[in-house]
């Protein structure tokens, strides 16, 4: 790893651990050269790093200032278990469980999660808050063929660790589906917001040999998480 990329992991670090608050200055340039003994265009890297990734903003005259990081990337090609994206960002987050229940997927149930009809399915509804605010509203229906047993902690805790760790199901891929929708009043009600709009991102999800396990619809608020893709060009032979 390069010297730049090095002073630009560790102020990255810093800003995360709020050593450089939000909305204020980062030393400036030779503070910067100063303190980790380089030059002045290996500082320019790191902080041209910072700004790329909008963790800074540059000001004339003044400096490189903390943005505020108001929401979360969440990354929309990955298969990312909720825990482990709070984890990631370093967030304080509870998981609520508002009710879990063993059900008979009916002809509509059966259209909309693609299990089939007559099966048994656990429906898990549960809200996620971030800084003690609701930021997600999840419900999740798993085949009860390959999750016979699932408890309230569980599901407040991580369900994928338990599919992955105690039943060693190979979780593999998904297909999902990203739409703005209307925020019903039971939605409002159970999300405490009085936002019209949300995101909602439904999932079907699949072990390695392709059987399905999961359907899961996760609602969103809107100024809580951007939405992120990495997309390389694919160039004509």
């Amino acid at each position: 790893m390069k010297k730049y990329q090095e002073i630009f992991n560790d102020l990255k670090d810093k800003i995360k651990n709020e050593v450089y608050p939000s909305d204020q200055l980062l030393p400036t340039e030779q503070e910067l050269q100063d303190a980790y003994g380089v030059s002045r265009d290996t500082v320019r890297k790191a902080l041209a790093l910072l700004t790329d990734t909008g963790l800074i903003q540059k000001i004339q005259g003044r400096g490189s200032l903390v943005i505020k990081q108001e929401q979360v990337d969440f990354p929309v090609s990955g298969l990312t278990s909720y825990q482990e994206l709070v984890q990631t960002h370093g967030l304080q987050s509870i998981t609520q469980v508002l009710s879990l229940d063993l059900i008979t997927v009916d002809s509509n149930l059966a259209l909309l999660t693609g299990f089939e009809r007559h099966s048994k399915a656990w429906k898990v509804v549960r809200t996620r808050s971030i800084n003690n605010k609701i930021a997600v509203l999840d419900i999740d229906y798993l085949a009860e063929e390959l999750v016979p047993h699932l408890t309230e902690d569980i599901a407040r805790k991580s369900i994928y660790s338990y599919l992955e760790d105690q039943l060693h199901l190979d979780i593999s891929y998904a297909q999902k589906e990203i739409t703005v929708e209307p925020t019903s009043a039971e939605e409002k009600n159970l999300m405490q917001t009085k936002d019209d709009f949300l995101v909602l991102i439904r999932s079907r999800v699949y072990l390695s040999n392709a059987q399905q396990f999961q359907y899961t619809e996760s609602r969103h608020k809107l100024d809580k998480f951007k939405f992120v893709e990495f997309a390389r060009r694919k160039h004509s032979l």
